[in-house]
């Protein structure tokens, strides 16, 4: 059995750590949260100890794995720290908001031969993964463009907003992880518009953004579009389409039931899509869960891995200079 501590019991922490519990092959070891009274909520209903720091995590013998679900300003910290104690650690994305920090802990990861997991979870979506099999196969035949719809159900508040980065590395992040698998190369170009659409006067005050359209474009011309928003009021919007010589196939969102209605005043009126990400990726972060504990058992790559966090960054960089500048930005210009 696989021994993971979890750093970090919010809302996604206390989510991994049911996960881990429940895998077959993985017992929750132990949790630490710097607000103590939510690491001794989640230490007592798994029945497991709440450490007093991260550091005794790290340098606890009955610990083998780490997940870090913390916030974002500790990620490169706890991965240099975990790898450094030659513990593979799960980390969520992004690895952090600056991307030379970001590179600065890839030279600790290469310097050692300790796995790094980063929280794509999308990737693992039954979904998803069958499109991008479809694309992989040769079904659809050449892949030409990739289409991502995200959107979010609703606003964060705005203490969110505030530590979260910005759009591109906090949402689209993942939609830009999602985009590369599917793509199966690196864009090499990419342009994006935000837009201030929802609630004006916030966005601008944050000099963020609440709605963007991004464009990218390989080498060899395969194209991507990605169009995400902060709300969407019938639901937690995710789809996924892909658009190969030979045919189409299209990974769609989730309902909690697939009943429809029909009468006098409607047609096919249907339920909302699911609430919102740990519901739509419920079956995704079992499949990230156990992908982490088969890399580490079978001593083969972790996927997604740190430089796949990083070539993430690299685009949102990219994203938010083309949408400051409104040009197309080669993504050379980054890193």
């Amino acid at each position: 059995m696989l021994r993971i501590a979890v750093l970090g019991c919010g809302r996604i922490g206390r989510m991994h750590a049911a996960n881990i519990a429940a895998h077959p092959r993985a017992r929750l070891a132990a949790v630490y949260d710097i607000d103590r009274q939510s690491a001794d909520a989640v230490a007592a209903s798994h029945n497991v100890r709440a450490a007093d720091t991260a550091e005794a995590l790290f340098a606890s013998a009955d610990v083998d794995a780490v997940l870090v679900a913390s916030n974002t300003g500790t990620h490169a910290d706890y991965i240099e720290k975990s790898v450094a104690a030659g513990k593979p650690v799960l980390c969520e994305k992004p690895i952090d908001l600056s991307l030379a920090r970001v590179n600065k802990c890839a030279e600790a990861v290469l310097s050692k031969n300790v796995p790094v997991q980063i929280g794509f979870n999308r990737r693992f979506d039954p979904g998803h993964r069958a499109a991008w099999q479809a694309a992989r196969s040769g079904e659809i035949g050449e892949l030409n463009q990739v289409i991502i719809t995200s959107r979010d159900p609703g606003m964060p508040p705005r203490s969110y907003y505030e530590v979260a980065g910005g759009l591109f590395r906090d949402m689209v992040i993942h939609d830009f992880d999602l985009a590369r698998f599917m793509l199966g190369e690196e864009p090499t170009e990419v342009f994006a518009i935000g837009g201030r659409l929802i609630d004006p006067t916030m966005m601008a005050e944050l000099d963020d953004y609440d709605s963007a359209m991004v464009i990218m474009r390989t080498r060899s011309g395969k194209q991507c579009h990605i169009n995400t928003s902060r709300t969407s009021t019938y639901g937690y919007d995710q789809c996924v389409e892909l658009l190969g010589s030979k045919a189409m196939v299209i990974s769609g969102n989730r309902k909690p039931h697939e009943l429809r209605r029909f009468g006098a005043a409607q047609s096919e009126a249907a339920l909302p899509y699911l609430d919102f990400f740990i519901e739509r990726y419920r079956e995704a972060f079992d499949a990230e869960i156990d992908a982490f504990v088969q890399c580490i058992e079978t001593g083969h790559a972790p996927e997604p891995g740190f430089e796949d966090g990083r070539r993430a960054l690299i685009l949102a960089e990219a994203a938010m200079r083309s949408a400051v500048e409104r040009r197309f930005v080669n993504v050379s210009e980054i890193g």
